[in-house]
């Protein structure tokens, strides 16, 4: 289970101090799937970032035991002049115990990410789509009860994409998605349930078909 007690957010802004969401309180269900909807702006990658540890919140707490992936295909975290094998080894050695373990690891994204030599030419030489590969096999490469998926659908072509998708319905089997998309049909795929982001606080939907609708009659 996930808690997300009186949260609030806000940030600076020239106009003045934007609030993202105040006070809010859900608890994301045990042992499901769970789709982030909204509108642009709506505070739905900003949620995923403070579930995920990687960005906090003005006041309020998230209470959890299970681990919690950061968001995957995150790569604004990688150091620019290391190569991708040198920055997975890196992360790596923050999870997992042996070498061993760690070249597991390092073969699981090199394969995965399918990029040839670039795998060994320093990051700030790759596209954004290769950086997400490298961000997307590495966070499938460890264990986690939640992974944490903002936009992850769209990297990739089509045969990427579907192989991206084979890995998440593996995963599904022992582990829950909490997702951020863009793309309708791949939150429905992927996630049982849904909060539908809107005006600082979030909207329960325990049947994905429902959350769709109302958040299309309310986006258009």
């Amino acid at each position: 289970m996930i808690e997300l007690r009186n949260l609030s957010k806000s940030y600076i802004t020239p106009k003045g101090r934007h609030v993202v969401f105040k006070d809010l309180s859900v608890i994301l269900p045990e042992n499901k799937s769970v789709a982030l909807l909204g509108k642009n702006g709506a505070g739905k990658s900003t949620l995923l970032r403070i579930i995920g540890g990687i960005d906090f919140a003005d006041s309020g707490e998230v209470i959890t035991n299970k681990s919690i992936s950061w968001p995957v295909a995150l790569a604004g975290g990688f150091q620019g002049s290391l190569t991708a094998r040198q920055n997975v080894r890196f992360v790596a050695r923050l999870y997992v115990q042996s070498e061993e373990e760690v070249e597991y690891v390092v073969r699981f994204v090199e394969d995965f990410a399918e990029i040839g030599k670039y795998f060994d030419m320093p990051i700030k030489s790759y596209s954004s789509g290769m950086r997400s590969r490298i961000g997307f096999g590495l966070s499938m490469a460890f264990n986690f009860d939640y992974y944490l998926l903002d936009e992850a659908g769209a990297v990739g072509d089509a045969s990427f994409r579907k192989k991206s998708q084979a890995l998440l319905d593996e995963l599904k089997a022992s582990s829950n998605l909490i997702m951020v998309s863009h793309d309708l049909n791949d939150l429905t795929r992927n996630c049982d349930v849904a909060f539908l982001v809107r005006d600082g606080q979030a909207e329960y939907f325990d049947n994905m078909q429902d959350a769709v609708e109302v958040y299309k009659a309310y986006a258009h």
